[in-house]
Order: C-alpha cells, then sequence, then structure tokens
C-alpha cells in the first residue's frame, strides 16, 4: 500500500461512465449527439469559410467571429467523440495521458473563448463610441495581438490546471462519474490532498471571469448609453443589431457555465450538474454559429452570394 502512494499515480486508465446508465435511452441520446456534432462542425466550418472568402467581411469584427468558430469547431472534437462511445461501449475506457490531454484541451479552448469573447465586446465599444478612432486602433495588428493574448492566456491556465492535475495520487478508484475528463470530478477521485488544486480553481477561473466579464459589461454600459444619446433611429437599431448577436453568445456561454461551476455545494444532484455540463459543452457550441448565421445580414448576404457563386459554377454550359 505503501508502494502505492509513493507513485506519481498507480492508475493508468480511467473508466468514464458517461451521460446516463439507463439502457432504453442510450440509442436515441447516441444519435442526438451525433446530429448535435454534426450540425455543430458543420455550421462552425461554414462560418469559418463564409468569413474567409467574403472579403467585406475581413473586418475585425468578423476576424473576431473567425476565431470564436475556430475555438467552437476544435472545442466540439475534444469530449464529444469520447462522449457518443460511451452511449455503445459497456466499458469506455480512456488512458490517463488521453485523460489530462482531454483535461488540458478543454480548459485551453473554453478560457481561450472567454478571452475571444471579451476582445469581441472591446471591439463593439471601439466602433460603436469611438468610431472616429475605430481604424487608427482596430488595427490587423492590434487584432492580431488581442488574438496571440487570447490563446496565450488560454494555454498557460491549461497547463497550470493540468500540471496541478497531474501531480495528484490516484490510488484505487479510476471510475470517473462523468462523459469527459472535468476538473472536478477528478479531484473527486484523488487520495491525495486536492486544497492546492482547488484553490487554484477558484483564483484562476474567479479571476478570468471577473476581469473578462467586468469588461464585457463596461463595454456594453458605455455602448448603451451612446446608443441612447444617438439622434439616429437608423444608427441605434444597426448597433443593436451588431451587439445583438454577441451578447446572446456570452448570455449563453457565461449563464451555462455559472449553472454547471458556480452553484453551493448542497444545491443540486450529480444528474443536475452533468444536464448543466451538456449545455455548456453541447448546446452553447451550435447555437453560437447558427445565431450569428441566422441574425447577422452581413453572415446572411455573404451566404447567398457564395451560394450565387456554387450555383452558377455547377450549371452546365450550352454550346452554342
Amino acid at each position: 500500500m505503501g508502494m502505492a502512494v509513493e507513485n506519481v499515480s498507480s492508475v493508468t486508465e480511467f473508466i468514464l461512465m458517461g451521460l446516463t446508465d439507463q439502457p432504453e435511452v442510450q440509442l436515441p441520446l447516441f444519435f442526438l449527439f451525433l446530429m448535435n456534432f454534426v450540425v455543430t462542425v458543420v455550421a462552425n466550418l461554414i462560418l469559418i469559410n463564409l468569413i474567409f472568402l467574403n472579403s467585406h467581411l475581413h473586418i475585425p469584427m468578423y476576424f473576431f467571429l473567425f476565431n470564436l468558430s475556430f475555438i467552437g469547431l476544435c472545442y466540439s472534437f475534444v469530449f464529444t467523440p469520447k462522449m457518443l462511445m460511451s452511449f455503445n461501449l459497456e466499458r469506455n475506457i480512456i488512458s490517463f495521458t488521453g485523460c489530462m490531454a482531454q483535461l488540458f484541451f478543454f480548459c485551453f479552448f473554453v478560457n481561450s473563448e472567454c478571452y475571444v469573447l471579451t476582445a469581441m465586446a472591446y471591439d463593439r465599444y471601439m466602433s460603436i463610441c469611438k468610431p472616429l478612432l475605430y481604424t487608427v486602433t482596430m488595427t490587423p495588428q492590434v487584432c492580431s495581438l488581442l488574438m496571440s493574448a487570447s490563446y496565450m492566456m488560454g494555454f498557460a491556465s491549461a497547463m497550470t490546471h493540468t500540471g496541478c492535475m497531474i501531480r495528484l495520487t490516484f490510488c484505487d478508484c479510476n471510475v470517473i462519474n462523468h462523459y469527459m475528463c472535468d476538473v472536478f470530478p477528478l479531484l473527486q477521485l484523488s487520495c491525495s490532498s486536492t486544497y492546492a488544486n482547488e484553490l487554484l480553481v477558484f483564483i484562476v477561473v474567479g479571476t478570468v471571469v471577473i476581469v473578462s466579464s467586468l469588461i464585457i459589461c463596461i463595454s456594453y454600459a458605455l455602448i448603451l448609453f451612446s446608443v441612447l444619446h444617438m439622434s439616429s433611429a437608423k444608427g441605434s437599431s444597426k448597433a443593436f443589431s451588431t451587439c445583438g448577436s454577441h451578447l446572446i453568445t456570452v448570455g449563453l456561454f457565461y449563464g451555462s457555465g455559472l449553472l454547471t461551476y458556480v452553484k453551493p455545494s448542497s444545491a443540486g444532484s450529480l444528474g443536475q450538474e452533468k444536464f448543466f455540463s451538456v449545455l455548456y459543452t453541447n448546446v452553447v457550441p451550435i447555437l453560437n454559429p447558427l445565431i450569428y448565421i441566422l441574425r447577422n445580414k452581413d453572415i446572411r448576404l455573404a451566404l447567398k452570394k457564395t451560394l450565387k457563386r456554387i450555383t452558377n459554377r455547377a450549371e452546365p454550359v450550352v454550346l452554342p
């Protein structure tokens, strides 16, 4: 027993319990989440290609949206394939290395998305409140710097969480009562002290959420103040339309995240936690691209133009 504790970890693999253990709902849930996964991938790929192929979308707002869709696309591949496997396998096994890799990429993309949403709020503030300075301030170099910083901070956060998780000892129990390797389900399995990990989660997540949500709230408070003082009704309508999609995206991201991770310890069961986690990991990535495709006029126009180009190319050439 002493030898097992001295090792970094005696566990070489974990068993993911999945979303539910009820056999009668496994197959319907498999097809439901498979359809969700396919639509998520296709919708994000459509948005990425529309922004890339249409030159009138090569502006800061859509540069940030391009990155948001890229993150959503990658994010869906982190855990959904293993989740789908859990509906079909009796024992959905993931290696210790695979579990830590899943945790790393999950933390990386979630934190990066948080910073990208913050950068998008700042971009909307500059566009609406400081229009004369917008082109001077939001240069391609500044936008690239903001995105690089978002990915770097996401990487640093993911490395910190994963590094602290690797140093823990997992002795006997290797069954994760979840469909993915998340921080708290893993901490419950450790037979060593998790105080440092819990403190780290509290500090890092708390700092990220407070700072980013504060910037977003201040940006939109200033935007609202500016819009209310606009003399032109058309200008106000345009400002609200450009901000509406982003506000919905922010609300979904933070709302589902808070429901999943920020709740009293006595409130809610593990089943409820899994349900809110599904919102966070499966519903938000599919809604983000659909919201922009359906609500944004520029995106809809680009989609129509692209479809028209494809249709024209597909039409047979009639020789005289």
